[in-house]
């Protein structure tokens, strides 16, 4: 890979993993529309690690509290400090790697991965967040996460395993539609992109391992820790721009960039 490749592979999975547009669909489309090789999966996990890591760095105080809190809400004492969150994750995970296992070991994430399913679900979940967000009440916060609410979110988040979803953008719809504010629906959704994330790393890690050389590592490397700037920033720069504005410029950004793939693709 060029240092060009890894630049834009690294920037677009930093930029977009936390962001409502959905860094899977845009990394499917770098090599369909720039002729470039695709990555591989091993840059993939890499890039994956370093977004996992600023989201771990940018939330330390709350993993701290839920990895506190894991050995009671395993014990069964969720009134404990943290229990009840760490207990939250670990249901709201659980769909997405059942049905995320099925999809991979079928073959079945592979048809998945084309311009009109992109297109189609960049632009129709765009317009569902832009009402999820219009109509949503904004009377919770993150702290009355429920375990009810943990697993509604984590079924809206299965949904993400189409290209072109955002598993931000449909964790932070379902947060919404449950009367979550804007900043609360965000700080829920990125918390649970962390187990999510490991998860879909420890799955891939052993094939992208298996076959990977020493300029293969390098380059992982030097992805991951790209990613992890521009995710920070990213995710930095969305959190504190929700205390005053929608997502509507998310939404405009999506339904854009959905009906020029649409055209296209059909075109």
């Amino acid at each position: 890979m060029t240092l060009l490749h890894i630049l834009l592979v690294a920037l677009i999975q930093g930029i977009t993993e936390f962001l409502p547009v959905s860094s899977s669909g845009h990394l499917i489309l770098l090599p369909a529309l720039t002729g470039m090789a695709d990555q591989g999966q091993f840059i993939d996990v890499a890039v994956h690690v370093g977004t996992l890591g600023a989201v771990i760095f940018y939330f330390w105080q709350d993993v701290q509290l839920a990895l506190r809190g894991t050995p009671a809400a395993l014990a069964g004492r969720w009134e404990e400090p943290g229990a009840r969150l760490s207990l939250g994750l670990m249901i709201a995970t659980v769909p997405i790697i059942l049905v995320g296992a099925v999809l991979h070991f079928t073959g079945l994430s592979d048809v998945l991965r084309s311009m009109k399913v992109i297109a189609w679900t960049m632009l129709g979940f765009g317009i569902v967040l832009y009402w999820a967000d219009r109509n949503g009440d904004q009377v919770k916060k993150a702290e009355d996460w429920t375990l009810r609410d943990a697993a509604i979110m984590g079924l809206w988040q299965v949904i993400a395993l189409i290209p072109g979803t955002s598993r931000s953008g449909i964790t932070i719809t379902g947060a919404r539609l449950l009367g979550y504010g804007r900043e609360d629906s965000a700080r829920l959704a990125m918390l649970m992109s962390i187990p999510t994330i490991a998860a879909s790393g420890i799955l891939l890690w052993a094939d992208a391992t298996a076959s990977a050389d020493a300029d293969m590592i390098r380059n992982g490397l030097l992805a991951a820790g790209l990613s992890f700037l521009s995710a920070l920033a990213a995710l930095a720069l969305m959190m504190r721009f929700l205390r005053s504005i929608s997502f509507t410029p998310y939404v405009i950004y999506r339904v854009v960039l959905g009906l020029v793939l649409l055209a296209m693709a059909y075109g």
